[in-house]
């Protein structure tokens, strides 16, 4: 069985990611090897701040492990949010100041079109592995939906007339970009248990 941490303190993320990993793999929290530090995000890239945070669990606690980052990129925007997702409206990480500011950025713009990009970062065995997942959709102009977290409520991926907000995990990890990315990690971590 592989022994795995996953780098987030976030409950949401650990929700979604559970569900889609297979028995053989032992997930452990952060609070499971006692991390309770703030682990370091200070690239200025989505790829960036998911290697640094797996190396920095390697380094400092030996735990082969895997991180995420993710941010919402908005084309009218310029890409942002981007990498600032969750400090977009200030350090006090509120998903709610964000979506706020991002629906005011955001008014005088006839293009809605946003994606979200998740990059997870595996070091095992010392050996580092980047997987990338991508939705794509758009910005409604006011917030759908209870479910989900972060920019959930203002973003309808294509091809649905719900909000992340408005869906069921099931589905939102079916066409989501994190569920995109761990479907990845599983499918080669699949790989390298069964060449063992």
């Amino acid at each position: 069985m592989i022994h795995l941490v996953f780098a987030t303190n976030n409950p949401n993320k650990l929700k979604e990611v559970e569900v889609l990993i297979p028995e053989n793999i032992k997930l452990l929290s952060l609070k499971d090897i006692g991390c309770f530090e703030d682990i370091p995000e200070t690239q200025n890239t989505i790829e960036g701040n998911a290697i640094q945070k797996a190396e920095y669990i390697k380094e400092n606690y030996g735990y082969d492990c895997f991180a995420d980052d993710t941010g919402l990129e908005v084309q009218a925007l310029n890409g942002n949010p981007g990498v600032y997702s969750a400090r977009y409206a200030g350090p006090q990480r509120d998903a709610s100041d964000n979506m706020n500011l991002l629906l005011k950025n955001l008014e005088p713009s006839l293009n809605r079109k946003a994606r979200f990009k998740t990059v997870i970062a595996l070091n095992l065995n010392n050996n580092l592995t980047t997987f990338t997942g991508i939705c794509k959709g758009e910005i409604m102009k006011t917030k759908h939906g209870s479910l989900g977290f972060g920019y959930d409520p203002i973003f309808q991926p294509d091809g649905y007339k719900e909000t992340f907000a408005e869906m069921e995990l099931l589905l939102k990890n079916k066409i989501g970009h994190r569920g995109k990315a761990t479907k990845q990690l599983v499918a080669f971590l699949n790989e390298v248990s069964l060449k063992k």
